[in-house]
């Protein structure tokens, strides 16, 4: 019972083995997969903090360069005196380049006495609102953003039409005097040259995260005002993919910056760089992955048909020694012991184990080229033959295991072949036995030889239940049955036509089976081999019909 079930518990297990195989590889890959993923994700979330890190600066870097090269130099100018009493243009500013170009943008200077609201300015004409607008909003800035500490402080608004950035510092004419705020109004146009200055001392990200490479657009940069509306826009601009904000203070108008890294550079910028995409390995890994379990499992699926047909084999070649032993045994005790009853007894009783002998001699010479097959050591010598003699021959061997079936030839005679002539002979007896095996009791089996273009033709024909055509070419595979076959009383080990058409091919010919022609039933085996040279040049046989009955 353990060895009737082992194949099959082996198979499950295997099988189970496979799938769980195929599983873990899919999980591995999924977590291969899912490693690179929260390496990105987690790359990302370094280049979105890099992004925070370059507004960071931007804003600081911003606010000391509009503090030191634009805003003080002006107020120091004005601090004496000429603010409010002269315009812009008679006001000398001390500094570099970008202070006198910037100094050049302002509209009016101003001074307000904070006390009692006098304002004083000089250079571009005011009207009513923009002056009471002006008192208003400085009044209030000083009062609640002004910073002693920072010496000035910005307003950034847009009134009358203009965008304005009112500039301005707080000072006393005396120790006890008024408090008065002094300053300039300016188009914030004129901040833009600041942005990007000092780029080259103070970059948007320290050296040591760039690796010391400046990038010509490393980011992309937008200003805006406390309002959102924005001041200046770098003529690239990149998607918010890694983007930030940061603001200035207060007293320095509360600018917005709003810094986009280009997302093309972040396999450059981040340190170890980006992991490449393993989805297209992984996926061909599982493919593969799939394709060897699949293929497992059609092997072990293979492996369990020749399982089951090696056991229906020995089932059958158990079967097939067991009747012809059994009768050799039965007749041979009879004899052996006397017991019939006349010469003519004795002599049905020998022919009898003589029939049964051969039928075991046929039997064991299957059984041998089978067992050679296997090991391929399968060969033949063919040799100039006549066939019409060696076909008669063994049919007419044959004879005696017929049954009561009538054999009849009709053979084309001078047709010459190199033929093996045991291996023929095992071909046609191995056709022969089969008609006569699956064919009713009472039927016609008719063997033919004739030519065809370069070919001699030997044709088996029975009157039995013939062929269908779906199974034509699965009948010649070993230990292949018909299903209608296989609960039926013929026994059968199922290799007959596998050696019949494996000798016809080691002679360079073929075998196969078609419907009689003009018959309603039965089949026909046709065994196809080469013909000699000198027959083939003629081709000029002619068939002959003789006969042999049982």
């Amino acid at each position: 019972m353990r060895s009737t079930s082992w194949p099959g518990a082996r198979s499950v297990f295997v099988t189970a083995l496979l799938l769980a195989t195929l599983l873990l590889t899919g999980v591995l890959a999924r977590l291969a997969r899912r490693t690179v993923s929260e390496y990105r994700a987690t790359a990302d979330h370094v280049f979105q903090d890099y992004a925070r890190l370059a507004a960071a600066r931007l804003a600081s870097r911003t606010a000391q360069e509009l503090y030191y090269a634009a805003f003080w130099p002006a107020i120091d100018a004005l601090q004496h005196g000429a603010a409010g009493r002269q315009p812009p243009q008679a006001v000398h500013i001390m500094g570099e380049r970008a202070s006198s170009e910037f100094w050049r943008s302002a509209r009016y200077t101003f001074r307000l006495d904070l006390r009692t609201g006098r304002l004083a300015t000089a250079g571009d004409t005011l009207g009513a609102a923009t002056r009471q607008w002006l008192i208003d909003t400085v009044r209030a800035h000083s009062e609640h953003v002004y910073e002693t500490d920072e010496h000035l402080a910005v307003i950034v608004a847009t009134r009358g039409g203009a965008r304005r950035a009112i500039v301005y510092s707080l000072t006393r004419e005396s120790p006890h005097g008024p408090l008065s705020a002094f300053g300039f109004d300016v188009d914030p146009v004129a901040f833009e040259p600041f942005y990007a200055m000092a780029e080259d001392k103070f970059p948007l990200l320290p050296r040591p995260l760039t690796g010391g490479v400046v990038y010509d657009s490393l980011a992309s940069i937008v200003v805006e005002d406390a309002t959102g509306s924005v001041l200046f826009r770098s003529a690239v601009q990149y998607p918010a993919t890694f983007a930030a904000r940061d603001s200035l203070e207060g007293t320095m108008g509360s600018l917005r910056v709003e810094v986009a890294l280009r997302p093309d550079l972040e396999p450059r910028l981040i340190i170890g760089g980006m992991p490449p995409s393993r989805l297209p390995l992984l996926l061909t890994l599982l493919g593969l992955s799939a394709v060897l379990v699949v293929a497992a499992l059609l092997l072990l699926r293979r492996e369990n048909e020749l399982s089951r047909l090696r056991a229906d084999f020995v089932s059958g070649v158990s079967h097939e020694l067991r009747t012809p032993l059994a009768q050799i045994r039965m007749f041979a005790e009879t004899v052996a012991l006397g017991r019939v009853r006349s010469d003519g007894e004795r002599v049905r009783s020998l022919q009898i184990i003589d029939q049964e002998a051969r039928r075991l001699t046929h039997l064991v010479a299957n059984l041998l080229h089978f067992a050679r097959s296997e090991r391929h050591h399968n060969r033949v010598t063919p040799a100039p033959t006549t066939l019409a003699p060696l076909v008669s021959q063994i049919v007419g061997d044959f004879a005696p295991l017929a049954r009561g079936t009538k054999l009849e030839t009709e053979l084309a005679q001078d047709i010459e072949a190199p033929v093996d002539a045991d291996a023929l002979r095992q071909m046609l007896l191995n056709l022969l036995d089969n008609a006569v095996k699956y064919g009713r009791l009472d039927q016609v089996v008719t063997v033919r030889l004739l030519t065809a273009p370069g070919h001699a033709r030997i044709l088996v024909d029975d009157e039995g239940p013939g062929v269908p055509p779906a199974d034509r070419e699965r009948i010649w595979e070993r230990f292949t049955r018909l299903e209608r076959d296989r609960g039926s009383s013929v026994a059968g080990t199922g290799i007959g036509l596998s050696v019949v058409r494996e000798l016809a091919g080691l002679h360079g010919g073929r075998a196969w089976v078609e419907s009689v022609p003009d018959a309603p039933a039965g089949a026909r085996f046709v065994i196809e081999l080469p013909l000699s040279i000198a027959q083939a040049r003629s081709q000029g046989a002619r068939p002959v019909a003789t006969g042999v009955s049982v």
